[in-house]
Protein backbone atom coordinates (compact mmCIF):
# COMPACT_ATOMS: atom_id res chain seq x y z
CA UNK A 1 0.00 0.00 0.00
CA UNK A 2 1.29 3.44 -0.86
CA UNK A 3 2.26 5.48 2.19
CA UNK A 4 2.17 9.05 1.04
CA UNK A 5 0.47 12.14 2.42
CA UNK A 6 -2.94 12.95 1.03
CA UNK A 7 -1.62 16.28 -0.15
CA UNK A 8 1.78 17.88 -0.73
CA UNK A 9 3.73 18.39 2.50
CA UNK A 10 3.45 22.16 2.36
CA UNK A 11 -0.35 21.83 2.27
CA UNK A 12 -0.30 19.64 5.36
CA UNK A 13 1.85 21.98 7.39
CA UNK A 14 0.24 25.42 7.50
CA UNK A 15 2.12 28.16 9.29
CA UNK A 16 -0.45 28.29 12.07
CA UNK A 17 -0.73 24.50 12.50
CA UNK A 18 -1.96 23.47 15.95
CA UNK A 19 0.37 20.49 15.97
CA UNK A 20 1.78 17.68 13.83
CA UNK A 21 -0.20 14.44 13.81
CA UNK A 22 0.84 11.14 12.24
CA UNK A 23 -2.14 8.94 11.26
CA UNK A 24 -1.33 5.23 10.87
CA UNK A 25 -4.11 3.08 9.39
CA UNK A 26 -4.13 0.52 6.58
CA UNK A 27 -7.77 1.26 5.72
CA UNK A 28 -7.59 4.07 3.13
CA UNK A 29 -11.19 5.12 3.72
CA UNK A 30 -10.76 5.50 7.48
CA UNK A 31 -7.39 7.18 7.06
CA UNK A 32 -8.76 9.67 4.54
CA UNK A 33 -11.65 10.65 6.82
CA UNK A 34 -9.42 11.02 9.88
CA UNK A 35 -6.79 13.03 8.00
CA UNK A 36 -9.46 15.26 6.51
CA UNK A 37 -11.08 16.09 9.85
CA UNK A 38 -7.76 16.74 11.56
CA UNK A 39 -6.56 18.89 8.69
CA UNK A 40 -9.73 20.98 8.77
CA UNK A 41 -9.27 21.36 12.55
CA UNK A 42 -5.95 23.06 11.86
CA UNK A 43 -3.47 20.21 12.36
CA UNK A 44 -0.57 19.35 10.10
CA UNK A 45 -1.17 15.70 9.21
CA UNK A 46 0.87 12.93 7.66
CA UNK A 47 -0.24 9.39 6.94
CA UNK A 48 1.27 5.90 6.89
CA UNK A 49 -0.41 2.65 5.91
CA UNK A 50 1.65 0.16 7.94
CA UNK A 51 4.04 -0.17 10.86
CA UNK A 52 7.40 0.10 9.04
CA UNK A 53 6.26 3.17 7.12
CA UNK A 54 5.00 4.73 10.35
CA UNK A 55 8.34 4.18 12.09
CA UNK A 56 10.15 5.65 9.09
CA UNK A 57 8.05 8.80 9.15
CA UNK A 58 8.35 8.98 12.95
CA UNK A 59 12.14 8.86 12.75
CA UNK A 60 12.28 11.46 9.96
CA UNK A 61 10.16 14.03 11.80
CA UNK A 62 8.86 13.47 15.33
CA UNK A 63 5.11 14.23 15.41
CA UNK A 64 3.34 15.85 18.35
CA UNK A 65 0.84 12.97 18.44
CA UNK A 66 0.22 9.64 16.72
CA UNK A 67 -3.20 8.21 15.83
CA UNK A 68 -2.36 4.51 15.56
CA UNK A 69 -4.52 1.65 14.31
CA UNK A 70 -4.18 -1.54 16.33
CA UNK A 71 -4.62 -4.05 13.50
CA UNK A 72 -1.88 -3.29 10.99
CA UNK A 73 -0.19 -5.55 8.42
CA UNK A 74 3.39 -6.69 9.00
CA UNK A 75 3.61 -5.09 12.45
CA UNK A 76 0.69 -4.52 14.82
CA UNK A 77 -0.04 -1.28 16.62
CA UNK A 78 1.27 -2.60 19.94
CA UNK A 79 4.75 -3.15 18.52
CA UNK A 80 4.72 0.15 16.64
CA UNK A 81 3.83 1.95 19.88
CA UNK A 82 6.59 0.18 21.81
CA UNK A 83 9.22 1.10 19.20
CA UNK A 84 8.11 4.72 19.05
CA UNK A 85 8.14 5.01 22.83
CA UNK A 86 11.66 3.55 22.91
CA UNK A 87 12.82 6.82 21.27
CA UNK A 88 11.11 9.03 23.84
CA UNK A 89 7.65 10.07 25.01
CA UNK A 90 5.05 10.81 22.37
CA UNK A 91 1.26 10.93 22.87
CA UNK A 92 -0.51 8.01 21.19
CA UNK A 93 -4.22 7.47 20.52
CA UNK A 94 -4.99 3.91 19.45
CA UNK A 95 -7.77 2.95 17.07
CA UNK A 96 -9.23 -0.53 17.47
CA UNK A 97 -11.88 -2.28 15.39
CA UNK A 98 -12.83 -4.41 18.37
CA UNK A 99 -14.32 -3.39 21.68
CA UNK A 100 -12.51 -6.17 23.55
CA UNK A 101 -11.43 -4.93 26.97
CA UNK A 102 -8.27 -7.03 26.69
CA UNK A 103 -7.17 -5.12 23.57
CA UNK A 104 -7.93 -1.77 25.17
CA UNK A 105 -6.06 -2.60 28.35
CA UNK A 106 -3.09 -4.01 26.43
CA UNK A 107 -2.98 -0.83 24.36
CA UNK A 108 -2.97 1.33 27.47
CA UNK A 109 -0.34 -0.85 29.13
CA UNK A 110 1.80 -0.56 26.01
CA UNK A 111 1.79 3.18 26.60
CA UNK A 112 -1.16 4.54 24.63
CA UNK A 113 -2.64 7.67 26.17
CA UNK A 114 -6.13 7.05 24.83
CA UNK A 115 -8.04 4.72 22.54
CA UNK A 116 -11.07 5.00 20.28
CA UNK A 117 -13.14 2.02 19.17
CA UNK A 118 -14.26 1.72 15.54
CA UNK A 119 -16.71 2.79 14.28
CA UNK A 120 -16.16 6.19 15.83
CA UNK A 121 -17.18 9.78 15.29
CA UNK A 122 -14.38 11.72 13.55
CA UNK A 123 -15.41 14.80 15.52
CA UNK A 124 -14.97 12.86 18.77
CA UNK A 125 -11.51 11.76 17.62
CA UNK A 126 -10.56 15.38 16.96
CA UNK A 127 -11.70 16.28 20.48
CA UNK A 128 -9.60 13.44 21.90
CA UNK A 129 -6.57 14.64 19.92
CA UNK A 130 -7.05 18.17 21.25
CA UNK A 131 -7.44 16.89 24.82
CA UNK A 132 -4.30 14.73 24.70
CA UNK A 133 -2.21 17.51 23.12
CA UNK A 134 -3.51 19.98 25.69
CA UNK A 135 -2.40 17.62 28.45
CA UNK A 136 0.95 17.14 26.74
CA UNK A 137 1.82 20.70 27.67
CA UNK A 138 0.64 22.99 24.90
CA UNK A 139 1.28 26.38 26.44
CA UNK A 140 3.17 27.31 29.60
CA UNK A 141 1.90 25.73 32.82
CA UNK A 142 0.33 27.93 35.46
CA UNK A 143 2.50 29.01 38.38
CA UNK A 144 0.87 26.59 40.81
CA UNK A 145 1.12 23.75 38.34
CA UNK A 146 4.75 24.57 37.45
CA UNK A 147 6.29 24.21 40.90
CA UNK A 148 8.29 21.01 41.57
CA UNK A 149 6.49 18.28 43.48
CA UNK A 150 8.06 15.87 45.93
CA UNK A 151 7.30 13.30 48.60
CA UNK A 152 8.31 9.76 49.65
CA UNK A 153 11.46 10.02 47.55
CA UNK A 154 9.49 11.07 44.49
CA UNK A 155 10.33 14.27 42.64
CA UNK A 156 8.48 15.70 39.65
CA UNK A 157 9.28 18.76 37.60
CA UNK A 158 6.14 19.71 35.62
CA UNK A 159 8.04 22.20 33.45
CA UNK A 160 10.79 19.78 32.40
CA UNK A 161 8.31 16.86 32.47
CA UNK A 162 10.87 14.83 34.41
CA UNK A 163 10.29 12.41 37.27
CA UNK A 164 12.54 10.45 39.61
CA UNK A 165 12.44 8.30 42.71
CA UNK A 166 15.37 8.31 45.12
CA UNK A 167 17.39 10.09 42.44
CA UNK A 168 16.67 7.49 39.76
CA UNK A 169 14.77 8.68 36.69
CA UNK A 170 11.29 7.29 36.03
CA UNK A 171 10.09 6.59 32.50
CA UNK A 172 6.52 7.80 32.73
CA UNK A 173 4.03 8.20 29.92
CA UNK A 174 2.14 11.45 29.49
CA UNK A 175 -0.87 10.25 31.48
CA UNK A 176 1.19 8.51 34.14
CA UNK A 177 3.09 11.75 34.75
CA UNK A 178 -0.10 13.82 34.96
CA UNK A 179 -1.75 11.26 37.24
CA UNK A 180 1.19 11.16 39.64
CA UNK A 181 1.47 14.97 39.61
CA UNK A 182 -2.23 15.29 40.45
CA UNK A 183 -1.95 12.82 43.34
CA UNK A 184 1.17 14.55 44.68
CA UNK A 185 -0.73 17.82 44.71
CA UNK A 186 -3.48 16.21 46.81
CA UNK A 187 -1.84 13.73 49.22
CA UNK A 188 -4.09 12.00 51.72
CA UNK A 189 -7.24 12.68 49.72
CA UNK A 190 -9.25 9.88 48.13
CA UNK A 191 -10.48 10.31 44.55
CA UNK A 192 -12.97 8.22 42.62
CA UNK A 193 -12.13 6.99 39.15
CA UNK A 194 -14.68 9.39 37.67
CA UNK A 195 -12.96 12.31 39.42
CA UNK A 196 -9.54 11.23 38.22
CA UNK A 197 -10.80 10.84 34.67
CA UNK A 198 -12.24 14.33 34.78
CA UNK A 199 -9.25 16.00 36.48
CA UNK A 200 -6.37 14.16 34.80
CA UNK A 201 -7.80 13.15 31.42
CA UNK A 202 -10.16 16.09 31.07
CA UNK A 203 -13.04 13.78 30.10
CA UNK A 204 -16.57 13.77 31.43
CA UNK A 205 -17.10 10.31 29.95
CA UNK A 206 -15.04 7.25 29.09
CA UNK A 207 -14.12 3.73 30.11
CA UNK A 208 -13.09 3.78 33.78
CA UNK A 209 -10.73 0.85 33.18
CA UNK A 210 -8.43 3.47 31.66
CA UNK A 211 -7.86 4.88 35.15
CA UNK A 212 -7.43 1.40 36.66
CA UNK A 213 -4.76 0.44 34.13
CA UNK A 214 -2.81 3.66 34.65
CA UNK A 215 -2.90 3.25 38.42
CA UNK A 216 -1.54 -0.28 38.05
CA UNK A 217 1.24 0.86 35.71
CA UNK A 218 2.11 3.77 37.99
CA UNK A 219 2.35 1.48 41.00
CA UNK A 220 4.72 -0.71 39.04
CA UNK A 221 7.07 2.26 38.68
CA UNK A 222 6.85 4.04 42.05
CA UNK A 223 6.10 1.31 44.59
CA UNK A 224 8.78 -0.84 46.26
CA UNK A 225 6.35 -3.76 46.06
CA UNK A 226 3.54 -3.08 43.55
CA UNK A 227 1.61 -6.10 44.87
CA UNK A 228 1.51 -4.42 48.30
CA UNK A 229 1.29 -0.71 47.52
CA UNK A 230 2.13 1.68 50.36
CA UNK A 231 1.92 4.95 48.40
CA UNK A 232 -0.98 4.69 45.97
CA UNK A 233 -3.58 2.93 48.06
CA UNK A 234 -6.99 1.61 47.10
CA UNK A 235 -9.84 3.07 49.13
CA UNK A 236 -12.56 0.48 48.81
CA UNK A 237 -15.83 1.88 47.59
CA UNK A 238 -14.22 5.22 46.71
CA UNK A 239 -11.13 4.99 44.52
CA UNK A 240 -7.47 5.78 45.20
CA UNK A 241 -5.41 7.88 47.60
CA UNK A 242 -1.73 8.86 47.73
CA UNK A 243 -0.26 8.36 51.21
CA UNK A 244 3.03 10.09 52.01
CA UNK A 245 5.13 9.37 55.12
CA UNK A 246 4.46 11.87 57.88
CA UNK A 247 1.10 13.08 56.55
CA UNK A 248 -0.92 10.94 58.92
CA UNK A 249 -1.12 8.04 56.52
CA UNK A 250 0.11 5.52 59.08
CA UNK A 251 -2.53 6.69 61.52
CA UNK A 252 -5.17 6.49 58.83
CA UNK A 253 -4.04 2.99 57.91
CA UNK A 254 -4.17 1.92 61.55
CA UNK A 255 -7.55 3.57 61.97
CA UNK A 256 -8.79 1.93 58.79
CA UNK A 257 -7.58 -1.42 60.05
CA UNK A 258 -9.25 -0.81 63.41
CA UNK A 259 -12.48 0.25 61.79
CA UNK A 260 -12.37 -2.74 59.46
CA UNK A 261 -11.71 -5.12 62.35
CA UNK A 262 -14.40 -3.52 64.49
CA UNK A 263 -16.83 -3.67 61.60
CA UNK A 264 -16.04 -7.30 60.96
CA UNK A 265 -16.46 -8.12 64.67
CA UNK A 266 -19.74 -6.22 64.78
CA UNK A 267 -20.94 -7.93 61.62
CA UNK A 268 -19.93 -11.34 63.00
CA UNK A 269 -21.72 -10.57 66.26
CA UNK A 270 -24.79 -9.41 64.38
CA UNK A 271 -24.78 -12.54 62.24
CA UNK A 272 -24.30 -14.72 65.32
CA UNK A 273 -27.08 -12.94 67.18
CA UNK A 274 -29.39 -13.16 64.19
CA UNK A 275 -28.60 -16.85 63.82
CA UNK A 276 -29.24 -17.48 67.51
CA UNK A 277 -32.52 -15.58 67.34
CA UNK A 278 -33.52 -17.50 64.24
CA UNK A 279 -32.57 -20.79 65.87
CA UNK A 280 -34.49 -19.89 69.01
CA UNK A 281 -37.48 -18.81 66.99
CA UNK A 282 -37.39 -21.97 64.94
CA UNK A 283 -37.04 -24.10 68.10
CA UNK A 284 -39.96 -22.29 69.72
CA UNK A 285 -42.05 -22.80 66.61
CA UNK A 286 -41.20 -26.48 66.49
CA UNK A 287 -42.00 -26.85 70.21
CA UNK A 288 -45.30 -25.05 69.79
CA UNK A 289 -46.20 -27.13 66.76
CA UNK A 290 -45.34 -30.32 68.63
CA UNK A 291 -47.41 -29.26 71.62
CA UNK A 292 -50.39 -28.48 69.39
CA UNK A 293 -50.03 -31.82 67.65
CA UNK A 294 -49.87 -33.68 70.93
CA UNK A 295 -52.85 -31.80 72.31
CA UNK A 296 -54.81 -32.53 69.15
CA UNK A 297 -53.87 -36.17 69.41
CA UNK A 298 -55.07 -36.34 73.01
CA UNK A 299 -58.34 -34.67 72.10
CA UNK A 300 -58.95 -37.06 69.21
CA UNK A 301 -58.13 -40.01 71.49
CA UNK A 302 -60.58 -38.82 74.13
CA UNK A 303 -63.27 -38.43 71.49
CA UNK A 304 -62.82 -41.99 70.25
CA UNK A 305 -62.94 -43.27 73.82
Amino acid sequence: MENTPLAPPHALAPAAARGRVLVVDDDPTVAEVVVGYLHRAGFAVERAGDGPAALERFAAARPDLVVLDLMLPAMDGFEVCRRMRAHGPVPVIMLTARGDEEDRILGLETGADDYVTKPFSPRELVLRVESVLRRAGAGAPAAEGARPLSGAGLRLDPVARSASRDGVGLALTLREFDLLAFLLRHPGRAFGREELMREVWGWDFGDLSTVTVHIRRLRGKVEQDPARPRLIRTVWGVGYRLDLPGDGAATEVAEDAGVTEATEVAEDAAVTEATEVADATEAAAVTAATAVAEATGRTEGAGRA
